[in-house]
């Protein structure tokens, strides 16, 4: 397809965007804080890739190398963010439709609860680990896959990853403070049973 578009079949190009909408997205969103930001990165890396597409050599799927592309623009992007002084900035998060059933408004409202908390846990990550955390465990790439995007090697995935998912563990723990004593909780009642069949046995 990456050839056909060389040759003239320049519409085909949006079939390419929109087979790896996603990955881009998530990849860029993972650099970014803002999702306003983000498309517009999206868009700057898609026109990026097209006016040189035929730097595109072939020597890893093209999805690996509009990843790069993207990565590279989502950090330029934010080094500039960093550097302006605004104080009318952007907040944090913004509203992201989830596609949690309606079915179960309790279970819905669960999800999301859950979903925003694990969304905050991988932004508090520093860059380098939250988008080795993206493309492993939201993306799901293989290491190998992984290192081939950050240009890094599979060992450097290994320990970069591990320590990404032991910071978003420290992170759920602090956010949900207290309720982390509640969980598996033993009530009185199930004491109560446990102790009277042990008694019962013996």
């Amino acid at each position: 397809m990456v050839s056909r578009v060389l040759a003239g079949e320049s519409a085909l190009f949006e079939i390419l965007m929109r087979r790896h909408n996603q990955r881009i997205y998530r990849i860029v969103r993972g650099i970014l804080d803002n999702d306003g930001e983000a498309e517009d990165v999206m868009q700057d890396a898609y026109v990026r890739a097209y006016q040189h597409l035929g730097q595109f050599e072939g020597r890893s799927t093209f999805v690996t190398w509009l990843t790069r592309i993207a990565m590279h623009e989502a950090s330029a992007r934010m080094d500039r963010l960093k550097r302006q002084t605004s104080l009318d900035s952007e907040p944090v998060f913004t509203e992201i439709k989830t596609t949690a059933s309606t079915d179960n408004p309790e279970q819905a409202v669960a999800n999301r609860e859950l979903h925003d908390t694990l969304q905050s846990a991988i932004l508090s990550l520093p860059p380098k680990y939250r988008i080795v955390l993206m493309l492993r465990d939201v993306e799901e790439l293989t290491t190998s896959e992984a290192a081939d995007v950050l240009e890094i090697s599979p060992e450097a995935v290994k320990v970069q990853l591990h320590r990404a998912r032991a910071m978003v563990r420290r992170a759920l723990f602090k956010q949900t403070g207290s309720c982390a004593r509640e969980l598996f909780t033993f009530p009185a009642t199930r004491c109560d049973r446990v102790v009277a069949a042990v008694l019962a046995r013996i």
